[in-house]
């Protein structure tokens, strides 16, 4: 007979760690949306400042990534804020609009490498902190 309790159900409010990444994980999301937007508003603006390799299995025009950028920059951005207001639907979009930044930046590969792996690596860790911790926020 085992029984799970979190650390809100033990002491009636969430713990300073999960508190703590919590807000690492919004401030994350509202940076790298924001990052996000502008190289997206780079490609739209000159296509020809990110360099593609040639046979990658996704290709695009680079404005088109650029405008794709921009919107998911954006929609990262809010949904960071909304995590750092307490919103509690905000968790779940978050972990969606995670998600879907991680694999727009996996297909945005070739053309800017650094930082699509960067932000892959910040969303894995927004989707770990906010499904890990989330529901300490509750109370």
């Amino acid at each position: 007979m085992t029984e799970q309790t979190t650390y809100s159900s033990r002491s009636g409010s969430p713990s300073g760690l999960a508190t703590g990444f919590i807000l690492f994980a919004s401030v994350m999301m509202i940076m790298a949306g924001i990052f996000q937007a502008f190289s997206g508003l780079v490609a739209i603006i000159d296509d020809e400042f990110y360099v593609t390799t040639p046979n990658y299995v996704l290709q695009f025009d680079t404005t088109t990534w650029g405008w794709i950028h921009l919107l998911l920059g954006v929609i990262v951005a809010l949904a960071g804020a909304s995590l750092l207001a307490g919103k509690f639907w905000a968790r779940t979009v978050a972990v969606i609009v995670a998600a879907v930044s991680m694999f727009a930046n996996f297909a945005a590969l070739p053309y800017y490498p650094f930082w699509a792996i960067l932000v892959i690596v910040l969303d894995v860790f927004v989707i770990w902190a906010v499904t890990a911790h989330g529901d300490e926020l509750k109370s």
